[in-house]
């Protein structure tokens, strides 16, 4: 579909009169609303505000292009506005907003984006701004959005005829420039700075090709002989790009922002290479790059969220999986059990070896993102070490036949500690000769960094925990009877907090070894731990159902799908929630739990089985199942207003 024909000229508002961005939202919103765009205007514009809480969507030089997708839009559509005076937008620039292009689609629908990466490119044009700002009519805004798509075609046409019949011809001593943009959104920024990089370059007479990393994939992607030509590079990006095909190459690292507002600057470092060479295995960033610098909390945000975009998958196949296995019965994918079912079998061990791979994914691809390839090899086997039962190798017995879980919080130690275990080897091993540089990467900082990540974790990180474990098992038994209902609001609490370490495996080994000194009486301590391993998932999905703005566009699905994780007892569908914010979510999600884990004590529920989650339940394991369901849902929503309370916004805050 053409661009011009995506805006809707009933919902325009040239002569706009709102003063903030909160109410011009809600005023395109209804205005698009009036024009039979969407149905539920309090949803889309929620969603409008999402997008703006992860990072704004002014994108300079007086342009605005807030954008989000809501079940209730029919088609995408643009809602094009002007305000004279300016809106304050945060732009990137500091320059108020006063054109203004709101860009709505149905959900899961990609309209959107590609709307985004052509009206962003148009923008770009200085003369279509100026067209628009002069725009007496509804009908002269289309006719201009249709003149200058129709000439930006004939271009990119033009481009590719000139780039296919010329390259081979092109003197090997010609300036030729590379560039890949991106934003963490990967939609209007990416664009943009691909424009203004294009025109700045062509406006200096230069050759240049730019790859854009954005939401729909990566286009126009640079090749082997592209990188092997190039003058030098320029990386205008927010987020990990492939960064090792550049090794050896001159090399400008810079944020997205600085291609769009510097890209003159940049074409002429770069024409001149001006810029450091790119060394994959051991780059630092130069002291003269201080203003491409970024903060430590935005460092940590983009390590700590690339390791847990990688996990996410993993944890909702193993999830899902094990779960459709309980509908065979609760002890079905056991061969010992009367009830075994070999397909309930089959989903439970794919289930349990996709959740195995969670943690080595989450600590291997923080690794990564701080050290590139020689951080993940590190650190995803500080994710296996994190939880060392994973391997049967370490059924073996010798000294780590009582090795212990530190669960998903020492994984997160070791994705950080995999980058500062490659720095301490890039600098320790800077003395050997060049001819040994190809041997670091693939031979010394494997070997090792994997040696010193297994004795860290082994005898520094996960030993203690044995202790620990044992102290905490030794807590939980001596608290009186009498104060049966403060044991069920630890315990159940211990659940929540580390979700596979000391403390978890502490409450669960607990109410598991009652259980089966029970003689068949059941544990109410059991039933306390149950519920309070089921109440993190159900409290990230009731939070992302009625609080839609704590959590981040690409976590809302995934968000609901822990209603069924909780059901079935996954806590862990709750990790990669607690991992991108643990300081606000566990004490949520804690408080939550041992809520659930009282009131289940309170109400005299008793657990004759140790797992099961809502399938025991029904199956009759757990004594008073109606008010043990209120229990659970009691700690879920209790969990879900104090993640209200304490996340506020997406976790992208934690970058400013």
């Amino acid at each position: 579909m053409k661009l011009a024909q995506l805006f809707v000229k009933d919902a325009m508002d040239l002569t706009l009169s709102t003063t903030d961005k909160a109410s011009t939202l809600r005023h395109l919103a209804e205005q698009f609303t009036k024009a039979g765009g969407v149905s539920d205007v309090d949803s889309y514009v929620e969603k409008l505000e999402v997008r703006e809480a992860q990072s704004t969507t002014g994108v300079g030089d007086e342009i605005a292009i807030p954008h989000a997708q809501d079940a209730s839009i029919k088609e995408a559509a643009i809602v094009f506005a002007r305000s004279q005076e300016g809106i304050e937008w945060e732009s990137f620039d500091g320059q108020p907003a006063k054109l203004i292009f709101m860009i709505a689609a149905p959900e899961g629908g990609g309209e959107h984006l590609q709307a985004l990466a052509k009206l962003s490119s148009i923008l770009m044009n200085p003369e279509a701004k100026q067209a628009l700002l002069d725009a007496q009519t509804q009908e002269d805004v289309v006719n201009i959005i249709a003149e200058y798509e129709a000439e930006k075609e004939e271009e990119n046409q033009a481009k590719e005829t000139v780039t296919a019949v010329d390259t081979q011809a092109q003197d090997a001593d010609d300036v030729y420039l590379l560039a890949v943009t991106a934003c963490p959104t990967g939609i209007a920024h990416t664009y943009m700075a691909e424009e203004k990089l294009n025109q700045a370059a062509d406006k200096a007479g230069y050759a240049i090709k730019v790859e854009t990393n954005g939401q729909t994939g990566v286009g126009n992607k640079l090749t082997k002989a592209d990188i092997e030509r190039a003058t030098a590079i320029i990386v205008a990006a927010d987020k990990q790009v492939d960064m090792a095909r550049f090794n050896g190459k001159p090399v400008i690292i810079t944020k997205v922002a600085d291609g769009i507002n510097k890209a003159d600057e940049l074409v002429r470092r770069a024409a001149n290479a001006d810029a450091r060479i790119y060394h994959a295995s051991q780059y630092e960033q130069s002291a003269d790059d201080s203003e491409e610098n970024e903060s430590l909390g935005r460092q940590f945000y983009k390590h700590l969220m690339n390791g847990v975009s990688h996990m996410l998958p993993f944890v909702v196949a193993g999830g899902i999986l094990a779960a459709l296995s309980f509908f065979w019965g609760i002890n079905s994918a056991n061969p010992d059990d009367a009830s075994y079912n070999a397909i309930a079998h089959t989903l439970k061990t794919f289930g349990d070896l996709s959740f195995a791979m969670m943690l080595p994914v989450l600590a291997g691809y923080i690794g990564q993102s701080i050290a590139d390839r020689p951080g993940l090899v590190i650190g995803f086997m500080g994710g296996v070490f994190a939880n060392p039962s994973i391997l049967t190798a370490f059924n073996a017995g010798g000294i780590f036949e009582d090795a212990v879980a530190s669960g998903f919080l020492g994984a997160l130690v070791a994705g950080f500690l995999a980058g500062g275990i490659v720095w301490c080897l890039r600098k320790g091993l800077s003395w050997l000769p060049k001819s040994l540089e190809g041997m670091k990467p693939i031979f010394l900082y494997p070997v090792l960094g994997v040696l010193a990540m297994g004795l860290i974790m082994f005898f520094i990180v996960n030993a203690p925990m044995g202790a620990v474990m044992l102290g905490l098992q030794d807590l939980l038994t001596s608290i009186p009877s009498e104060l049966s209902v403060v044991l069920g609001f630890v315990a159940a609490a211990m659940m929540s907090i580390d979700m596979g370490g000391p403390l978890n495996k502490a409450a669960y080994v607990t109410g598991t070894a009652l259980v089966t000194a029970s003689n068949g009486a059941g544990s109410d301590v059991m039933a306390a731990v149950m519920i309070g391993g089921m109440v993190p998932p159900l409290a990230i999905a009731i939070s992302a159902t009625f609080y839609k703005n704590l959590w981040a566009p690409e976590q809302h699905n995934s968000a609901l799908v822990n209603y069924v994780m909780g059901a079935a007892f996954i806590t862990e569908g709750a990790i990669p929630f607690a991992a991108s914010n643990p300081l606000r979510v566990i004490p949520s999600l804690a408080v939550g739990s041992g809520v659930a884990g009282a009131l289940s004590i309170l109400f005299g529920s008793v657990s004759y089985v140790p797992h099961g989650g809502i399938f025991a339940v029904l199956a009759g394991g757990v004594t008073n199942p109606w008010m043990y369901l209120v229990a659970w849902l009691a700690g879920g929503i209790v969990g879900a207003i104090l993640l209200s309370v304490l996340v506020k916004k997406p976790a992208e805050e934690l970058a400013e």
